[in-house]
């Protein structure tokens, strides 16, 4: 029985309760009735439930569907604006105790060279990162407890948090590290982590355990409970995800609708973030080996439809994806992309020799940082570099009321405008510092508060004279 407020993981990932949504969803694929009353629900920005966000994943009426695109841009303006945050990862090694068959770091693996930083080299690392303009990381590794031990984690965060270099300065630091501890979960809280990350990469029970046939991970319960430890630990903000291509995508996207639901339901506070990688080629991985590969119709329409579901998360695509597959997801719902990223361990002050081989997964999208940002700028999105809600104490079930309420749009524009600018005086080329500042001024004009508006341009002006960093509202 589907109980999302339970702990118990097969509980609130119902395998019959998917499969009683998509039989739902195929009987009602072509009612129009229902399927403008699911969207006529979805513009009241409440979001929806898994079984009405399946049925509009299941519905291939161009005209309907277009509605539903046309939505999720227009709610993704309304949540998001056209801000679009921007992080990087770190791998910080990539040794690993599972046998994963979709991931190069599984532990039989004998053709990539295992490697782990120093916090020498993480340091090197770090500065790299600030040089190009970063100021939001998500911290990656393997699965390892004796050579990655949580100790290891959290000095590493210590280190980064640390690290002040010309006006760099990494402000936030997200984690992606196997499903742990309360305990450990509480020090990761401590050590002022922003959001714990953790991919369920499928939540159907047996093909998880197929492709996870060995380690700890093998373990599915353990591995989809790990979110419920983390915010039982008071981690406030947790983002979820799966790798599409490994599963039935329809059968993953309502398990993840089902995720924040439970979430919801036990906390109060549904995912910050949802994830929607794809399978990639790596090292002793090749995706077509893998049958439930989906197109870039299908992901679009996953995207659109996670935004009219989860009004309110961030939704968030990698260099997995192409140029063009970003740009189609942009528009209809992503919020948070990477740029400039490294998929090996480190590879930033220094690119990776091929022979050393220690890559996840290859990149799609190899711009510099600084093509990325022009290009967000000429499509009309402000890059933001913003991290003042997660040090302002704006996390969890206080970012999300105001999030739902609209309100945050008052602090997150100017906030995004002005980090924005740090990156054009600190880091920007020529020719992306001048597209910047044009499009801060038309945006200045968008601040409806006439003080606000004021404070923005002093601080602006404080930015590029006085060489002052970090206002925020």
């Amino acid at each position: 029985m589907y109980q999302p407020n339970s702990k118990v993981a097969e509980e609130f990932i119902s395998d019959q309760e998917i499969k009683d949504t998509l039989a739902y969803a195929d009987a009602n694929k072509d009612n129009r009735e229902l399927i403008l009353s699911i969207i006529e629900k979805a513009k009241k920005l409440k979001g929806l439930s898994h079984r009405e966000a399946s049925v509009l994943l299941a519905c291939e009426d161009k005209e309907l569907m277009q509605k539903v695109f046309d939505l999720a841009i227009k709610i993704k303006e309304e949540f998001y604006g056209n801000r679009i945050v921007m992080f990087a990862p770190l791998y910080l090694a990539n040794y690993c105790v599972n046998g994963c068959v979709y991931c190069p770091y599984h532990y039989k693996n004998k053709h990539i060279r295992r490697k782990k930083l120093s916090q020498e080299e993480i340091k090197k690392e770090v500065i790299a990162l600030q040089d190009m303009g970063h100021k939001r990381l998500a911290l990656e590794t393997g699965e390892d407890p004796v050579n990655i031990p949580i100790e290891y984690v959290l000095e590493s965060i210590k280190t980064i948090y640390g690290i002040k270099h010309k006006n760099g300065a990494i402000r936030r630091v997200n984690v992606n590290i196997a499903a742990t501890t309360v305990e450990n979960y509480k020090k990761l809280r401590d050590a002022g982590i922003g959001t714990y990350i953790l991919f369920q990469e499928t939540y159907h029970k047996d093909n998880y355990e197929v492709l996870h046939p060995t380690g700890p991970k093998h373990n599915y319960a353990y591995h989809t409970e790990a979110m419920d430890r983390a915010m039982e630990a008071g981690i406030d903000d947790v983002g979820i995800g799966v790798l599409f291509g490994l599963n039935m995508y329809r059968y993953d996207f309502a398990g993840l609708l089902m995720h924040a639901e439970h979430l919801e339901a036990r906390f109060g506070v549904g995912p910050h973030t949802i994830s929607v990688p794809r399978i990639r080629p790596a090292e002793d991985v090749d995706p077509d080996e893998f049958e439930n590969g989906i197109n870039d119709d299908i992901f679009e329409k996953i995207v659109a439809i996670l935004r009219v579901a989860v009004p309110y998360t961030g939704i968030i695509v990698s260099t997995r994806e192409t140029k063009e597959s970003r740009e189609r997801v942009l528009r209809v719902g992503v919020s948070q992309i990477s740029g400039a990223s490294s998929t090996s361990v480190g590879g930033y002050a220094e690119p990776e020799k091929p022979e050393d081989n220690s890559a996840q997964f290859e990149r799609s999208d190899d711009r510099t940082l600084d093509e990325v940002v022009n290009w967000l700028l000429d499509l009309g999105h402000i890059p933001s570099f913003c991290t003042a809600c997660y040090r302002e104490g704006r996390t969890g079930d206080r970012f999300m009321s105001l999030c739902k309420s609209g309100q945050i749009q008052n602090c997150c524009q100017p906030n995004a405008l002005m980090t924005l600018k740090e990156y054009l005086t600190d880091y920007a080329s020529p020719a992306t510092k001048e597209v910047g500042e044009k499009l801060i001024l038309k945006e200045l004009e968008q601040i409806p508060n006439e003080n606000v508006r004021a404070i923005v341009i002093d601080h602006l002006r404080a930015i590029e004279e006085e060489n002052r960093r970090d206002f925020r509202f």
